[in-house]
């Protein structure tokens, strides 16, 4: 894995927001196995128990239950800590559309109060998940920082203005914060229930029950799907990124390009299933292609994924058929 070498001081401790969820529940688990000091905080309104209960067992663990949208919660959870990995928020592009108002609270809000624990309690570095939804709809691939149109979506807008805030924050105060603009992250613990889950743990849960999964548009649109292990690698080394990388946002993706009807096929055949999709209208806010341009990330967080799609999927396949069946 390439941040197996990275190194941090003995005692290091780590804040991982949403460390309950898909994404927050990974990084735990990978600054444990280098020896780190985790602190999880999550209000399990979105998280799992069950994907943070395996840690309990790490004496460098502790869970913090609380709310990111109270500030005198982010105050105790950022009590010292040398790096916060800000990943709470909630996602779903149909789903802001629904509920405006709750994703701004949630999503802008909640980072804000991060950004000002994260200040007055001297981390090193605020590390914090944004999106490549801020991209809206710039049709120029690769897509690449600096290049973007107009944003489609309630949770984009929460993620653009989470990029402002934290640039305001490095700016007027000092604190260095790091943007990941994620590119449709996929992997273990991705949760595939409910009407807003993510399309390929929802799509492998599905195939698993002989269910027919309804593929939105003509599934000609494209992603550039990313592996998890990719986005700890992102997460890890931003923590350590030179001072010119401070204020600014990266595109943490592998710079593929997979289209979902190709997925949908790798998926089937590799499941052994014979499954015809239907296909359903497209959803509102959603962009037709996707995919990154990571040379920045590259150059200035030494960030070098080494999972293709490929792999990526395969482990993928893997862990939900231990776990689903």
């Amino acid at each position: 894995m390439a941040y197996q070498d990275i190194k941090f001081p003995e005692g290091t401790l780590f804040l991982v927001t949403g460390g309950a969820g898909f994404i927050g529940s990974n990084l735990c688990e990978a600054i444990l196995k280098l020896g780190g000091r985790v602190r999880c905080l999550d209000d399990l309104s979105t998280g799992k128990q069950h994907n943070v209960d395996i840690f309990r067992d790490y004496l460098n663990y502790e869970f913090f239950r609380g709310d990111v949208k109270d500030l005198d919660t982010c105050m105790k959870a950022c009590d010292g800590v040398d790096y916060v990995l800000h990943q709470a928020a909630w996602g779903s592009v149909p789903r802001s559309i629904e509920m405006p108002l709750f994703y701004s609270l949630n999503n802008i809000q909640g980072t804000l109060n991060m950004l000002e624990a994260a200040r007055r309690n001297g981390v090193k570095t605020f590390v914090y998940a944004s999106s490549s939804s801020v991209y809206g709809d710039e049709a120029h691939l690769p897509k690449e920082e600096g290049v973007e149109g107009n944003l489609l979506s309630p949770y984009a807008v929460t993620k653009r203005c989470d990029e402002e805030w934290a640039k305001q924050y490095t700016r007027h105060y000092g604190l260095k914060t790091i943007g990941l603009r994620y590119f449709n992250v996929f992997g273990k613990r991705q949760d595939p229930n409910g009407a807003y889950a993510a399309v390929i743990p929802k799509f492998i849960r599905m195939l698993l029950h002989g269910e027919q999964p309804v593929i939105h548009g003509d599934g000609r649109q494209s992603r550039d799907f990313t592996y998890v292990e990719n986005v700890i690698e992102a997460n890890l080394k931003a923590c350590l990124a030179p001072d010119e990388a401070s204020g600014e946002a990266f595109n943490i993706a592998y710079g593929g390009r997979e289209y979902l009807i190709d997925i949908y096929e790798t998926l089937v055949k590799a499941l052994g299933k014979d499954v015809p999709p239907t296909f359903g209208p497209e959803r509102p806010g959603d962009i037709k292609h996707s995919n990154a341009d990571i040379s920045k990330a590259q150059r200035l967080l030494g960030y070098h994924p080494e999972y293709d799609f490929a792999r990526g999927i395969a482990e993928t396949i893997d862990w939900y058929c231990e776990n689903l069946i």
